[in-house]
């Protein structure tokens, strides 16, 4: 098409129009993402730090815990060190190949925040409906239980975004702060109908896993828990609060992403369109580590003799 011969060769730059709205108070923007930055590195950092010091915590649900806080610095670096780099920037554009890399990162943590959550349902499953072979099952399946928690999501994704690698882009425009694979999708200009229902049907196979494993595994807490009314049992289902306190602020985050994506959004604010769009990269890494430092008895305890040394 012309649109090939003319454009293909001269898409070398994908332009993130939602930064226009950052720059008569970019110095404040600037501010509160790198506050918010830090913030994340640190909780993270010092919740890894208390785990791997404290050989009391060395069991299946804080190893996983630690994998978790990996993956929070993996998805908020991704994002945020190049937001600040665009607050400043006064073109607002980042090269075809940054936005591709952005996207794998991005979709990546995504998928791996999921696995790692549907995982430590398991974790609970395990330690509450078999707490006598506990220690047995979870010694013997952690490594497969991690390798799988990495592998699975960086292949799932791959397969998909083969195809969008080797999409020709006519388009520039991005409205929003940071690229998703759907955006990137749509700057092609070839025919992406196959792609799109690869994509879809990619969706279901990043999430069926981790949903059946999840209702699963809670379905059959509960059951236990009704069924036999013990305190031990009660006191153990406490230490599921910090992991589906997790799970919904993830999913609430997924659910706004999905939401503003899908629906029109012309009448949102653009802070509110801001806080969408920000919501599942940025407040699943910066709550996390302290529903699980403040929610769990231990590590809140090592929390607070490191504090007061």
């Amino acid at each position: 098409s012309s649109c090939f011969n003319m454009n293909f060769s001269l898409v070398t730059s994908i332009y993130l129009s939602a930064y226009y709205g950052m720059e008569e108070l970019r110095s404040m923007y600037f501010c509160i993402f790198l506050i918010v930055y830090l913030t994340i590195i640190t909780e993270n950092i010092l919740l890894i730090r208390v785990v791997y010091c404290e050989k009391s915590l060395h069991h299946p649900m804080c190893v996983l815990l630690c994998n978790l806080a990996v993956n929070e610095l993996v998805g908020s670096t991704a994002l945020l060190p190049a937001t600040l780099i665009n607050i400043l920037s006064h073109t607002h554009q980042i090269s075809v190949s940054f936005c591709q890399t952005q996207v794998f990162v991005l979709h990546t943590y995504a998928i791996t925040e999921f696995t790692i959550l549907a995982v430590m349902s398991y974790d609970r499953y395990v330690a509450i409906c078999h707490p006598l072979s506990y220690h047995v099952i979870m010694s013997q399946r952690i490594v497969k239980l991690i390798v799988f928690m990495w592998l699975y999501p960086m292949l799932a994704l791959s397969v998909v975004f083969v195809f969008t690698l080797q999409l020709p882009y006519c388009g520039q425009t991005i409205e929003k702060l940071y690229c998703l694979n759907y955006l990137l999708v749509q700057l092609a200009c070839t025919n992406t109908f196959i792609v799109n229902i690869i994509g879809l049907l990619s969706a279901a196979l990043y999430t069926a896993p981790q949903l059946i494993m999840i209702f699963y595994s809670y379905s059959h807490i509960l059951k236990i828990c009704i069924m036999s009314f013990s305190k031990s049992k009660f006191k153990a289902l406490r230490t599921c609060i910090p992991h589906l306190l997790a799970v919904i602020n993830y999913a609430t985050g997924c659910f706004f992403e999905l939401a503003q994506g899908r629906l029109d959004n012309r009448h949102m604010s653009y802070h509110t369109k801001l806080f969408l769009s920000l919501y599942f990269l940025i407040f699943p890494p910066l709550l996390n580590a302290l529903i699980y430092g403040l929610g769990t008895q231990i590590i809140r305890i090592r929390l607070i003799k490191l504090f007061t040394k």
